[in-house]
């Protein structure tokens, strides 16, 4: 519902659009591993389930656009796709996490699929990509870095830790990662939430950078909107453990 979005699929370049696309694949298979829609039972399983939420995405994102008058039959192809394919791709994330959590029948089959740590890793990175898909292209993103100081970055990417893993750890919320007794707590924090915030900055200067907020940028000023971007995306990240 935000015209930035709209306006990027007018004007984003289109390698960066096949990009985030093509990036897309490989993501939604790997989620579908573990949360996808069915018992998958190998790689090209997988594969169509990527396929079948990339689907849900186009159908949802063309059908919502059309409804508030953003797509018509007037516009061009390139303007056409474009528009919809920024939203597809949050929607097929969406979709494949929505049948973790409304999915019952699944949810119990895949108790079975332990994710193990890389895999908890890949989707904390899938999680800070869902919720910077959001908010990246909005101009209050790089307002915002404009506004701060180094101080306030350093207050900000505190804050995000610290946030990130009481989320997890702390708050006793349903599907909790439990924490084996002996296992100290810096390594916890080493292991899971620094390597984890370090995944959702990442991902953050990726989303900046593909939406072209940082074209044009000093190297502090896109490392500040990153730290910006990084506050919504971590917290994505450590919301999406809880539904492994």
């Amino acid at each position: 519902m935000t015209m930035e979005m709209w306006q990027l699929g007018f004007s984003m370049s289109s390698f960066r659009l096949a990009l985030l696309l093509a990036i897309s694949v490989p993501l939604l298979v790997g989620l579908s591993h573990y949360l996808g829609f069915e018992p998958t039972f190998g790689w090209l399983d997988d594969l169509l389930d990527a396929f079948a939420a990339l689907a849900v995405g186009f159908v949802a994102a063309g059908a919502v656009l059309t409804l508030f008058a953003v797509v018509n039959f007037g516009m061009s192809w390139r303007e056409l796709i474009g528009t919809i394919s920024l939203q597809a791709v949050p929607g097929a994330i969406g979709a494949m996490f929505a049948q973790s959590q409304l999915g019952a029948g699944r949810a119990v089959q895949q108790k079975d699929r332990h994710a193990g740590y890389g895999g908890e890793i890949f989707i904390m990175a899938a999680g800070a990509l869902f919720l910077a898909f959001n908010v990246a292209p909005t101009e209050e993103m790089i307002l915002i870095a404009y506004q701060m100081s180094v101080w306030h970055s350093v207050a900000l990417v505190t804050l995000s830790l610290l946030v990130m893993h009481g989320f997890v750890y702390a708050v006793e919320f349903h599907g909790q990662a439990p924490i084996p007794p002996e296992t100290p707590l810096l390594s916890v924090f080493l292991r899971f939430t620094v390597v984890g915030y370090a995944v959702a900055l990442l991902i953050s200067f990726y989303m900046l950078w593909s939406f072209g907020r940082a074209d044009g940028s000093s190297a502090g000023q896109i490392v500040t909107a990153s730290i910006v971007l990084a506050f919504p995306a971590s917290i994505g990240a450590a919301a999406a453990r809880l539904i492994i």
